[in-house]
């Protein structure tokens, strides 16, 4: 197989966990002989310092003539927030790209892993058997997307932020979360405030709705407070959890800190056709960088992510979750996840760790 992937790194930490993703992925290609096309692009603050935008019109056609994103960070030092080149840049790089490509489903798996049990924050008790979910956010829609303004009345100070989605957005993101469901434990958990919200109110309407085309998924409905608080108490209730744009930026940064760090989580922006974009859900850790410590298992897990789902090299996906699995059984640990227990390794070095079990 011969794909061509366009390969963002972007600012900080991106170029160095994306050097090692390229690398397993070559790794795949070897063992599995196919043939994997790296166009490098710039974005975020690289992007910024070479063009003077953060996503210029030649990665947008570089995005555009490729079969999928790998996507690294962007963002800079907070002590930098208001220079140029980071002001807004996430807005005018990860939103612009998801808005320019119709990216509405944001699809991130959260799993602790069971060598690493003790970095989970929950007790025994609580972890069970074990905690695998996956969040399915709507990603274009929601209260980050509709009118924002600023405005003084009375002499008060004030502010509105309009929330607004259609049904054909909320039933474009309900099937892809169902069609998860599927080849996973079959439940989908529709979460939002629809006591409250009209836009909830359409949301579980719309969802109830598509859910009929399922009939062998079970659906239930939460409200978000709840789900906050099932999320803690009682995680292994769920499979899949799909919600709203501002519901599932909470939500699942929430969950983040189930498995002990963001250097584990990989993530996707996907649209209805079915291109997609992979990034880890961290961000880009300015503080490290370039000091060698990074986790670079979320952007190869996100590369996983991008052949099992843009590609349907299921096998091969496969292939590196079990190295990167075998990998921390054998006690391999960047600095994120290291606690006296195991060997203490650099960015590269966890990589060829996988590396060799990948071809093992």
């Amino acid at each position: 197989m011969h794909k061509k992937i366009a390969v963002l790194p972007g600012d900080g930490i991106g170029p160095e966990v994306m050097a090692e993703a390229l690398r397993v992925l070559q790794a795949v290609a070897h063992e599995f002989g196919h043939y994997f096309e790296f166009a490098q692009g710039l974005v975020g603050g690289a992007a910024y310092d070479a063009t003077g935008e953060h996503f210029p019109a030649v990665t947008v056609e570089l995005c555009r003539s490729s079969d999928a994103i790998l996507f690294g960070s962007v963002g800079g030092p907070v002590a930098e927030a208001s220079q140029d080149k980071w002001r807004n840049c996430e807005a005018n790089s990860v939103l612009a790209l998801r808005k320019t490509f119709s990216f509405n489903a944001n699809i991130r798996p959260v799993r602790v892993y069971e060598s690493l049990r003790e970095m989970c924050p929950l007790r025994s008790e609580v972890i069970g058997d074990g905690i695998d979910i996956v969040f399915v956010r709507e990603l274009i829609g929601d209260i980050y997307f509709g009118e924002h303004k600023r405005f003084v009345e009375n002499g008060l100070r004030c502010a509105t932020d309009v929330a607004e989605y259609n049904e054909e957005q909320v039933a474009s993101v309900a099937r892809q979360a169902f069609a998860l469901a599927q080849v996973r434990r079959k439940k989908v958990t529709s979460v939002d405030k629809a006591n409250v919200l009209s836009t909830s109110k359409l949301w579980r309407e719309v969802v109830t709705e598509v859910a009929a085309e399922f009939p062998e998924i079970e659906l239930e409905h939460m409200l978000v407070d709840n789900c906050a608080m099932q999320i803690i108490k009682k995680p292994t209730q769920f499979d899949v959890i799909v919600t709203a744009n501002l519901f599932g930026d909470i939500l699942s940064d929430a969950a983040a800190i189930l498995p002990g760090s963001l250097g584990l989580l990989p993530s996707a922006g996907l649209n209805a056709e079915g291109f997609g974009y992979y990034e880890p859900s961290g961000g880009s850790a300015p503080d490290i960088m370039g000091q060698g410590i990074a986790n670079p298992i979320a952007q190869i897990l996100s590369a996983a992510m991008m052949l099992k789902t843009s590609f349907g090299l299921v096998r091969e996906a496969m292939a590196i979750e079990q190295a990167v699995e075998k990998t921390l059984v054998d006690g391999f640990r960047t600095a994120d996840i290291y606690n006296d227990n195991g060997r203490k390794v650099t960015t590269r070095e966890m990589a060829d760790a996988v590396i060799a079990r990948l071809r093992a």
